[in-house]
């Protein structure tokens, strides 16, 4: 019974870190274009509502999810145009793109609150469903994780092993001799910017098609910050931060657990654990900061050349 119950935890772990992934995923994409995102949250949460209104109008939940990508990254337009067309700072620009996210979402959205709509549900995958444990963890679950599963080492793939990749890190870490060797800058950052959008309003769609099937306010729920605090814990690498998501997604599908069983705990130290944990893994990832693929140029700014 309690190896049943330690298997059920850790596909809810998997599932529960999935949009965290997403998420994740995007911002190491983005930084690694020398910009520094931290509207994460806005991002997936206008991700989350876009993908959820397109699949209840079109009873469509694939066209949902990709309309939640396609939305993402308009919002982080947004924080291109100010970080790259008038040189604003990328902090404070993060930071607005997550108040305006949170704002604008709450407010289409409370027609929608409660409403449920088409999403994906658990699809257990021949003979590998049937491994033990591993089969129960890993591939009972929906069509949104499995492809989850494929991006991390294609997104390694492309840093490593293709030009265009190649060059988007070379500008993300030494913009000027990126420049010398005829790469835009600005438009390999713009690439940047936008295909890590598309990633976070995936990680949000996530949310709202696959994890609970309906729409309410805050319903990202700080995951975009955590996404954040984990590009640091993987030290800008795909690979780690699937340990990461999954690792946060343990966390928060054990406090819901524990809520669930009526545990005499607090509800408001249960809520604190993840972020309690991502407090955590800031400081013990500042103790390794020489093994990081941290791009060089992160958070600065590059003027247009005419």
């Amino acid at each position: 019974m309690t190896t049943e119950i330690i298997i059920s935890l850790l596909a809810a772990a998997v599932q529960s870190g999935t949009p965290i992934l997403y998420a994740t995923l995007g911002e190491i994409f983005t930084e690694k274009s020398g910009v520094l995102n931290l509207g994460v949250e806005g991002a997936m949460i206008l991700g989350a509502l876009a993908g959820f209104m397109v699949a209840k109008f079109t009873g469509s939940p694939v066209i949902g999810f990709l309309a939640a990508g396609v939305v993402g990254s308009f919002a982080t337009s947004i924080h291109g145009v100010v970080c790259l067309w008038f040189q604003g700072n990328q902090v404070v620009s993060g930071l607005a793109l997550t108040i305006l996210g949170a704002g604008l979402a709450n407010y289409l959205g409370t027609a929608y609150v409660g409403l449920s709509a088409p999403g994906f549900n658990p699809l257990a995958l021949p003979v590998l469903s049937e491994i033990p444990v591993l089969g129960k963890i890993f591939f009972q679950q929906d069509l949104l994780v499995y492809f989850s599963y494929c991006i991390p080492f294609l997104m390694w793939l492309f840093f490593a092993k293709t030009r265009y990749g190649l060059s988007l890190r070379a500008v993300g870490e030494y913009p000027a001799a990126a420049t010398a060797a005829g790469l835009n800058v600005l438009l390999y950052r713009w690439v940047g910017i936008l295909v890590g959008g598309f990633f976070m309003g995936l990680g949000g769609a996530y949310l709202s098609l696959a994890y609970t099937h309906l729409w309410t306010t805050n319903l990202t729920g700080g995951r975009g910050w955590i996404a954040v605090a984990l590009v640091i814990f993987a030290f800008w690498r795909p690979g780690r931060a699937v340990f990461g998501a999954y690792l946060f997604g343990g966390v928060m599908a054990l406090q819901l657990r524990l809520q669930a069983s009526g545990t005499q705990l607090p509800s408001s130290l249960l809520l604190m654990l993840p972020y309690a944990l991502t407090v955590l893994v800031l400081v013990l990832s500042s103790w390794k900061k020489g093994s990081s693929d941290e791009p060089g140029a992160l958070g600065v700014n590059i003027e247009p050349v005419d």
